[in-house]
């Protein structure tokens, strides 16, 4: 049975049913009709706005209270008009949304709010890749947002859309410059792999590579690797949905092992052609500066380390205390170098509409950012999405097509300036000179601002598209097939012209240099579909089976040219010295797939849901290029079993649910199985050499990823209060990893199956409460929490391998080892250390065993929603309890020629001290500058970096109908990072290292029309 839908065709169903209630009387009832006596009702012609508390609601269902007969819908707009008596009562209702009932009293406008409400939430489908499911009938554990929880953040990047949001979903910004990327894990950490922890990105069934597009020659000097995930337009996304257990990944086969974020872009829907342009402006800003030494402090701290050392007269190149720089002069450089503004512009328009057989979306995109950086530095953004939705009118051909294109333009420093702002000496001199020109002070001067004269330029065309095409052959049996294409092409560079350098090095444009990368990726995907459903008696079986069948092209070339006769020729590979290609890869990635789901629902009570694939990738040899994969998931919803019903009032709904089963990964990259060969870059007799690169190993095969989970879900009071927990145990084996050989074979490793065991167990827990609901004011809360365990089970000989001195077994993977600090000598003032071993030597490989551990031990968010008719405030609390590298690690040797934090100065300076820091030196001391170094590397180096951040907060106005008239206008007010509680002595508590620019706190203000 097709379901309908009021938001896909309200007006022509109201015209037909109407229609169809005219001509259904009889004459005999038109008869009676008339000689019965009428009391004639006067009737008032209503219309009104519907909306969520700030959106339009298209396809809200609008009726009369005792007359079922008359209804209508709300349009695109969210506007309806009703005839009814003065007297009537109007009932709104709509999925997911708390049903209204509203006397009309006469009046002729009534404009209302509609509230969500979690038990109509349940019956809201959820994309599970392949297939949708009821929220409430789902076996798997599927975590989603959507566009109401997106629009509401100042960011560009998608992944920052889902921090704190999502239970299970870890995620963290490498840096707060523009375009920077971002880490995320779902659910651990599974593979021994750095690179082979990556969840599968499907942007509207086209799997999308997530891979760095950047070059260690081009884009190593800040952790900008350039993700493709910056292609994705926040503001054209619909809902994300990140599956994470075994039932709703193993359909995804090898590529859902760590997880899939499913993302849906918005469409086209029925009504009337509606224009809407969002205008957002604002600022960003460092969120904290460190608090350092000051010029006092920071010169006593420097005489006091020679005096130490015995050197009464300064070195030469001691420029800071020997007289040469003013020892007056005290600035503060973090203001001076990051403590700038930048500001962030974005313009977001489209046009919808359509009929009830096609619906159309037309959007574009424009973003500008600056940095906090000094000078012009942007990065800019361009996007234009296109949906296109058909159905004959039959309903049973259907067809849908998506396409997006984003153009980038990142501009920006060659270097990060924020260790240079944590480190320079306060009295060092300014940056420019008398006539504006850049001072390097008589050559003592190493001026940050040099290397501003190189750039880093990354330009980045991206191309997705999509078509899903479907007939109905028979009643619940549909054919179906999609089609995508993804071509992204990727060209940056990094100038580094002379003037970057000192000009008394007396360089010319001969040493100039620049590197380019040019990288290019295209996809295609092809998947057929066949589905199935029917209902027999009191059950309902849901079948479907496919096949996927993905091919995946790349080439790099990476090159670089130095000596140019001027730097005007920079550009010019011809003009060029010495050109050379540092890299130049080729590779064709192929797969293909079968997969079937198999779902049995029995009286809405007992589900059983069976999934599988056989997965092919040419990333592994013959006769390994085959794995299979599957799970099998189970509900019972015991809410709806009639003791639960009729005895207990306050349960609402109940749901026990699990799931088991095995998902693979092939995330080792291309060829990896074949001797591989290299440019030696050695010429015989005028021909460039090739020298072996790799052995080959044609019998490894897949990663596998066994995952178990168990949750309850639960609703009380009308789910007024709503409550999931969950438990799982994701174990993988048959790790990818590089076997150490013996020097003398000429190779380091052999790529191989390892039998190595991670496993990954957690609980998560969910909470969502309806604290108040009125028609005048509604306050919602939702709350997650994820508690996670990583540990190494089992490595074989893990003594014996290079591997001993990073793994634990027994331990997680994302650990360090480091010395065990005792404090100071207080006689001689010089830091201490346990001899693990008791032989009378410190030393790393027998006295680094004290264990760290720097993965979260839990972390969550809590999100609260408030209306009050026009005005909506919503705000998000994000926390995270972990241990991070503080300052001690961070900075050098205090006493050295570099700034310090200002706890420093409480040091030993005298027998029987006992300050928490040692004696100052400047750098001649071995042994007080070998304790430092073991300090740095101590236990003493890693402290509690918890926090609780407010991540986003946004007030916005919907300014009345009555004074706009059909014109909507909406003010908002947003924010992210806007405050951080923490005791950490760091830049920022969320950073593994203070070399980077730390997330920037960001302002915006808004402006939606929609007309």
């Amino acid at each position: 049975m097709n379901n309908f839908s009021f938001s896909m065709g309200g007006k022509a169903f109201c015209f037909l049913f109407l229609m169809g209630a005219m001509l259904s009387f009889s004459p005999v009832q038109a008869t009676n009709l008339l000689r019965q006596p009428t009391a004639i009702t006067q009737q008032h012609q209503i219309q009104g706005t519907v909306t969520d508390g700030g959106n339009p609601l298209p396809g809200v269902s609008i009726s009369i209270q005792g007359k079922s007969n008359i209804v209508t819908a709300t349009d695109y707009s969210g506007h309806y008009t009703l005839s009814a008596p003065a007297d009537a009562v109007l009932v709104f209702t709509y999925v997911g949304y708390t049903t209204q009932q509203v006397s009309v009293q006469g009046r002729t406008t009534i404009n209302i709010s509609l509230q969500e409400n979690t038990t109509q939430l349940l019956e809201v489908k959820i994309n599970a890749g392949y297939y949708s499911v009821k929220n409430s009938e789902r076996t798997g554990s599927i975590s989603k947002i959507t566009a109401t929880d997106i629009e509401k953040q100042p960011v560009t990047n998608v992944l920052a859309t889902m921090q704190g949001r999502m239970a299970g979903v870890n995620i963290t910004q490498n840096s707060g410059v523009p375009g920077s990327g971002f880490e995320i894990q779902i659910r651990g950490q599974n593979s021994l792999r750095a690179d082979g922890n990556q969840p599968l990105y499907v942007i509207d069934g086209v799997p999308y590579a997530s891979d760095a597009i950047g070059s260690f020659y081009t884009s190593s000097a800040t952790p900008r690797q350039t993700s493709p995930i910056n292609s994705i337009n926040p503001g054209d996304i619909e809902s994300i949905e990140v599956l994470k257990d075994a039932d709703a990944t193993a359909i995804y086969g090898s590529r859902g092992a760590n997880g899939v974020v499913l993302i849906s872009t918005k469409r086209g829907k029925e009504g009337s052609t509606r224009f809407s342009a969002t205008v957002s402006s604002g600022f960003g800003q460092v969120t904290r500066f460190m608090d350092l030494m000051h010029t006092p402090e920071y010169l006593q701290m420097r005489r006091e380390a020679y005096a130490n050392d015995g050197i009464t007269d300064y070195p030469v190149d001691a420029y800071d205390i020997n007289g040469t720089w003013d020892p007056n002069r005290d600035t503060n450089w973090q203001k001076e170098l990051i403590g700038g503004t930048s500001s962030y512009t974005t313009v977001q328009s489209s046009v919808s509409g359509g009929s009830a057989q096609t619906q159309f979306l037309l959007s574009g995109n424009y973003s500008k950012e600056t940095t906090v950086f000094p000078g012009d530095f942007e990065y800019v953004k361009g996007n234009m999405h296109v949906n296109l939705n058909h159905v004959s009118e039959n309903k049973k051909f259907r067809v849908n097509f998506t396409g997006g294109y984003t153009a980038q333009d990142n501009f920006l420093p060659p270097t990060d300036l924020t260790r240079e702002a944590l480190t320079l000496s306060p009295n060092a001199p300014a940056l420019y000179d008398s006539e504006g020109n850049v001072n390097w002070e008589q050559n003592t001067f190493n001026n940050p601002l040099g290397s501003l004269a190189g750039s880093f330029q990354a330009l980045t065309h991206d191309l997705i598209a999509n078509s899903l095409l479907s007939y109905e052959l028979v009643d619940g049996l549909v054919l179906k097939s999609s089609f995508g294409f993804s071509d992204l092409r990727h060209d940056e560079t990094n100038k580094l012209p002379h003037t970057i350098y000192n000009p008394a090095y007396g360089l010319g444009s001969e040493s100039s240099m620049i590197f380019e990368n040019k990288t290019n990726r295209q996809s295609w995907i092809v998947e057929p579909q066949l589905s199935w459903n029917r209902k027999i008696g009191n059950g309902k079986i849901e079948a479907l089976m496919g096949s996927t069948f993905q091919e995946q092209t790349s080439d790099q070339i990476i090159t670089m040219g130095s000596g140019f006769s001027s730097n005007s020729q920079i550009d010019n590979p011809g003009s060029a010295a010495y050109y050379a290609i540092q890299s130049s890869n080729q590779s064709v990635y192929k797969y293909q797939a079968f997969f079937g789901r198999a779902n049995f629902n029995w009286m809405e009570r007992y589900i059983v849901n069976v999934t599988g694939r056989r997965d092919g990738s040419s990333r592994f040899g013959p006769g390994k290029q085959f794995a299979t994969f599957g799970a099998v998931g189970a509900a019972w919803l015991f809410g709806n079993e009639a003791f639960i019903k009729n005895n207990i009032e306050f349960i609402s709904f109940g749901k026990l649910r699990g799931s088991y089963g095995t998902t693979g990964n092939d995330q080792i990259g291309d060829y990896q199985y074949l001797d591989t060969y290299s440019t030696s870059g050695s010429i015989y007799q005028g021909i460039s050499g090739l020298s072996p690169s790799r052995l080959f190993n044609p019998d490894f095969g897949w990663e596998s990823n066994t995952k178990l989970e168990f949750a309850l879900e639960t609703g009380f009071l009308d789910d007024r209060i709503f409550t999931t927990f969950g438990w799982y145990r994701n174990r993988s084996s048959n790790q990818l990893v590089g076997i150490p050989l013996p020097g003398t074979t000429g190779f380091t490793s052999l790529q191989s199956n390892l039998d190595a065991t991670v496993e990954n167990t957690g609980i998560e827990i969910t909470v969502r409460t309806v604290n108040i609901s009125n028609s005048n004011f509604s306050w919602i809360s939702s709350l997650n929490f994820t508690q996670a365990r990583n540990e190494l089970l089992s490595f074989p000989n893990l003594e014996g391998s290079p591997y001993r001195n990073q793994y634990v077994i027994g331990q997680p993977l994302n650990i360090t080892k480091v010395y065990h600090s005792t404090g100071l000598d207080p006689q001689t003032g010089v830091y201490q250390f346990e001899d693990v071993n008791g032989d009378g030597a410190i030393t790393a490989a027998d006295d680094r065993k004290t264990i760290k551990d720097l993965n979260p031990q839990y972390y969550g968010g809590l999100q609260n929603q408030l209306h009050y008719g026009p005005v909506q405030l919503d705000f998000l609390f994000q926390f995270v309890k972990q241990e991070n590298f503080n300052p001690t690690f961070m900075f050098r040797m205090p006493g050295t020629m570099t700034n310090q934090p200002s706890a420093v100065t409480e040091h030993w300076q005298e027998p029987g001290d006992s300050a928490p820091y040692q004696i100052y030196s400047s750098g001649i001391n071995s042994t007080i500058q070998r304790a430092n170094t073991r300090h740095a590397q101590s236990d003493v180096g890693i402290s509690d970096a918890s926090y609780i951040r407010l991540k986003n907060i946004s007030l916005s106005y919907d300014v009345p109908e009555r004074w706009t008239k059909k014109m909507k206008l909406r003010f908002s007010l947003q924010g992210q990072n806007m405050l951080t509680f923490t005791n950490y002595k760091g830049a920022d508590p969320e950073f593994k290292t203070a070399e980077y620019l730390p997330p920037l706190r960001i302002f915006t203000s808004s402006l939606q029309v929609t007309f």
